[in-house]
């Protein structure tokens, strides 16, 4: 009797989800003019887009031919590792020598033992073809939680981009394997499990240097939501994760370690780079240029902290105080009003003031950008000149080899996203409660 129950239990629970699904289906389909423009359609739109893409990026692997630029060179940087060899000066494969932090040695040796020593290519697109579906999956849960970016707009993210598919699949970067362990740690913060976020986010930075881009952010959302104190035991598990992966490389040569992959004074060749083209060689490897660069970083940082992340009125200071010593209470961290946005923004600061941006670097913002765009639109950058800006920087993306025009063309399009992040509306909690209440 108890058993026929609960066997009735679960079809009626079955059929009432069912009963669900049918009901959102068939108002979506009354509402289909609307399915393109409407936030709250995201999952549905995101759902049919992945299954589109299972099929492209397939397709691009068996049709069009893989490029070896790197990935020889990671392995024989790993089978180096495998030998025995723990000192970083010493790791070298064919492009030079290993620059990445431990994170990308441990990974890619799974990675090395997965494909044959490297051997099966066929096998590693495959992974990387799995890596890329879990990076739009990951970037639609966040979207979704935002709900600010019209269902539209996704098609340019997936179908439409040639360089992202080819970064991902036919060129096997490590760029891929850190952003997708970025979009995890967002996820998390978003879902309010900081410890676990801060873990996956140094975690991605131990695979890539390249995620400390969105670090400014990171730590002003901890000193918002638990204060110095409070922020450090976070900040100690990003530390602490990058000791514990690097020990053994530590143990070893711990400058030639530290030297090697968190180097920030590495040159970069003028011939590879996508965003300065129209400057002359001799300005773009002056190390002036460098520290101009970097003086205008931060600055920029600094100021989007003081006036458009902090809010309350209070001075930027008051951020080390714990929540509840504050004169005026801190908003919860919505998914838009902060931890987003913050995010976000962070990385593409760093993005527009690069010392020089390489092809396959695309991936470290390519999915931030119709947030950036969409989510605090000034009212002159209608849907029309969004989509122009978004065109723009995935054709410059695909000029190869990068001229001025291009290059200027790039900068052009992130001076317009800056502006209208500083210029836009602030989005407040209040208004987010309501749009959600509302779908």
């Amino acid at each position: 009797m108890a058993a026929g129950l609960r066997k009735r239990g679960r079809a009626g629970s079955g059929s009432q989800a069912a009963g669900l699904c049918r009901q959102w289906l068939q108002r979506a389909w009354q509402e289909r003019r609307l399915l393109l423009r409407e936030p709250r359609y995201t999952l549905l739109v995101a759902a049919c887009l992945c299954l589109a893409e299972v099929g492209i990026t397939f397709w691009v692997i068996h049709r069009v031919a893989y490029t070896e630029i790197d990935w020889k060179a990671y392995m024989a940087q790993v089978e180096g590792v495998i030998s025995g060899t723990y000192d970083y000066t010493q790791l070298r494969g064919d492009t030079g020598p290993l620059v990445y932090p431990a994170g990308f040695v441990y990974i890619f040796m799974g990675l090395y033992y997965a494909t044959g020593r490297g051997t099966d290519i066929h096998m590693a697109q495959n992974i990387f073809a799995v890596l890329y579906l879990a990076t739009l999956l990951l970037v639609f849960l966040i979207y979704h939680q935002t709900c600010k970016v019209p269902p539209f707009v996704f098609f340019f993210m997936c179908c439409a981009s040639y360089r992202v598919h080819s970064i991902f699949v036919l060129r096997l970067f490590n760029d891929p394997v850190a952003m997708v362990l970025l979009f995890l740690s967002i996820n998390l913060f978003l879902a309010q499990r900081w410890s676990w976020g801060c873990c996956c986010f140094s975690l991605a930075v131990s695979v890539k240097m390249n995620v400390l881009l969105f670090a400014p952010g990171l730590l002003f959302l901890l000193l918002t939501q638990f204060g110095f104190r409070g922020a450090l035991p976070k900040l100690g598990i990003c530390a602490g994760l990058q000791v514990v992966l690097g020990l053994p490389f530590l143990l070893e040569n711990p400058i030639g370690y530290l030297s090697r992959s968190f180097d920030l004074g590495r040159q970069f060749l003028f011939r590879w780079t996508v965003n300065w083209r129209f400057l002359p060689e001799a300005l773009f490897l002056h190390r002036s240029f460098h520290l101009a660069l970097l003086a205008a970083h931060l600055t920029l940082l600094l100021l989007f902290a003081v006036c458009r992340w902090h809010s309350t009125g209070e001075s930027i200071l008051s951020l080390l105080k714990h929540p509840s010593k504050r004169k005026v209470r801190p908003q919860p961290l919505t998914p838009n009003h902060i931890i987003v946005s913050t995010l976000f923004t962070s990385n593409f600061i760093g993005i527009c003031f690069s010392r020089s941006l390489h092809y396959q670097f695309y991936v470290w913002y390519f999915h931030t950008l119709p947030y950036l765009l969409w989510a605090t639109p000034a009212r002159w950058l209608t849907h029309l000149l969004r989509l122009l800006v978004l065109g723009l920087i995935e054709l410059s993306w695909n000029t190869y080899p990068s001229t001025s025009y291009s290059s200027a063309a790039l900068h052009i399009c992130h001076a317009v996203i800056l502006l209208q992040l500083w210029l836009g509306p602030q989005a407040f909690p209040k208004s987010i409660q309501q749009s959600k209440k509302v779908y």
